[in-house]
């Protein structure tokens, strides 16, 4: 008894923690920026990157934005987190696992905007035995990694970019 007991508990317990809120991530890295100062604003590229993005993300009910503390970043998720109606939330591009975490046991879709040697890590914490990607080239701006997660703990990774929309 106390053996089928300790059975029914770690089963429990296991099947729980594979749960997650069943919802959709938008991954990016943050749209084109000047190329002077150590905390750059967005180019005129980037700010009409900015537009599209928060065009495609219109209709997908972002309920949750993370950014790096950066203005590239911030500025890239600006005008969807006004469109959306929430704040942007930061986050350190350091911890991943931290971040990881958070976004699956939210509620509701999200947007995270990273950087070129940030968004394929985080990105890889989804695919499962599916492609890994790498980080992205100094000059690759138009991906759009779409994560989906399952309530019953599987994730999907579906690479875009902004012309697929």
């Amino acid at each position: 008894m106390k053996y089928f007991l300790l059975f029914l508990l770690t089963s429990w317990f296991i099947s729980c923690s594979s749960k997650q809120q069943p919802k959709t991530i938008y991954i990016v890295r943050h749209a084109e920026k000047l190329l002077t100062g150590d905390d750059p604003e967005l180019s005129v590229a980037g700010n009409a990157r900015a537009v599209k993005l928060s065009q495609i993300l219109a209709d997908k009910e972002i309920k949750h934005i993370f950014s790096t503390d950066y203005r590239r970043t911030r500025l890239t998720a600006e005008r969807t987190a006004k469109e959306a109606g929430v704040e942007i939330e930061v986050y350190d591009p350091k911890n991943h696992d931290g971040l990881v975490d958070q976004l699956r046991n939210l509620e509701g879709n999200i947007l995270v905007v990273g950087h070129s040697n940030t968004v394929g890590q985080v990105v890889n914490y989804f695919v499962g035995d599916g492609e890994k990607y790498d980080d992205l080239k100094d000059s690759e701006y138009n991906y759009i990694y779409i994560v989906t997660l399952e309530s019953e703990g599987t994730s999907s990774v579906e690479r875009k970019t902004y012309k697929d929309y």
